[in-house]
């Protein structure tokens, strides 16, 4: 398979609060310790992060309350100005853009969905979703008809003539979903979206989430404390502490290699069956590959947890299959089980 292309990179990139934040990273060439910048009267909220997202992954960045990851995040789409450092969307840096570039990339080609839904409380839902299209001056028809279909896509069609208040938690997010997808973005930014919910509300969506992009395919950089939702998500994920990324890869590497002390009881807890995919424990096909488990099959990034279920009491062996449906290896129950035997 292709490498995937970055779509956001980040090089040496800091967040400095405080007087003369820029002329004490200049004097110091953009390397600074906590202790160093303390000295001076100053916070270090992200501190030189280098990260590449690459197209169609969600890339999940993670940590306690306090480490940077939402200040990171209004950084890389510049609602917080970053002190130093470069951000490359598409090549292009955005450190160097002026104001009016900065407000066409993010009416046309990025979206971003907050914890707080911040629906208009006065517009029913088809208005609220094609809200930031009537801000692009796009004719009413058009954006009516977009705004359509970014709520049949989150399941809301009978909800086009409600009210705010007339919905659930989980159908007001929703609204705030469709109405950052009307806009078609490129880049789409998520800043713990379901941290408001009800745990079970909070797995239906990210249970629609998942679905979402199965069938979007967007280029997703999803904040979230949580690291269970982060190991259900995410293509990788970088954790951060005080202001730094400490390690970033996939969920696996983060859980069976971890980097740091603090990594390390970070995932102390961490299940390795919820964390390890499919792909990682499948066995080569051996013959042909339509007799294996009849008509069930599991998706390659499938963890081994989530597989287990499929496996019938007759049931040995699962067909491993990829995006596209292409059969690509075999699921043993023995090795599910022994897996998850060993925690």
């Amino acid at each position: 398979m292709a490498e995937l292309q970055p779509k956001l990179v980040c090089r040496n990139v800091w967040k400095v609060f405080g007087a003369g934040a820029k002329e004490f990273l200049d004097k110091a060439g953009a390397v600074a310790s906590s202790e160093e910048l303390s000295r001076n009267g100053l916070v270090g909220a992200v501190r030189a992060v280098n990260l590449e997202v690459r197209t169609g992954e969600i890339f999940v960045i993670m940590g306690l309350s306090g480490s940077g990851k939402s200040t990171l995040v209004r950084c890389l789409s510049r609602l917080v100005e970053p002190t130093a450092g470069e951000i490359l969307f598409n090549g292009e840096n955005l450190l160097t853009a002026d104001d009016a570039r900065m407000i066409e990339l993010r009416r046309h080609r990025m979206g971003m969905v907050f914890q707080h839904f911040a629906l208009l409380p006065h517009m029913t839902v088809l208005a609220n979703v094609a809200f930031p299209l009537e801000i692009q001056g796009i004719d009413r028809a058009t954006r009516e008809a977009r705004a359509r279909k970014m709520i049949e896509l989150v399941g809301l069609s009978d909800k086009e003539r409600f009210f705010p208040r007339e919905l659930s938690g989980g159908q007001q997010q929703r609204v705030g979903i469709a109405r950052s997808l009307a806009g078609e973005p490129e880049l789409w930014f998520l800043d713990e979206p379901f941290s408001a919910l009800d745990p079970l509300i909070r797995r239906e969506m990210q249970d629609e989430f998942m679905r979402l992009q199965s069938v979007l395919q967007k280029t997703i950089i999803f904040i979230t404390h949580d690291f269970d939702e982060a190991i259900r998500l995410a293509d990788r994920i970088a954790i951060m502490k005080d202001g730094e990324v400490v390690q970033a890869g996939t969920p696996e590497d983060i859980v069976l290699n971890p980097a740091t002390d603090y990594v390390t009881e970070f995932t102390r807890n961490v299940s390795k069956a919820k964390v390890i995919r499919v792909a990682s424990v499948m066995r080569p096909v051996d013959g042909d590959a339509s007799s294996i488990g009849g008509e069930i099959a599991v998706p390659a990034r499938t963890t081994v947890a989530g597989s287990a279920a499929l496996f019938g009491e007759a049931k040995e062996k699962l067909r491993v299959v990829d995006a596209e449906d292409r059969t690509i290896g075999v699921l043993h129950r023995a090795d599910v089980v022994e897996l998850m035997m060993r925690g």
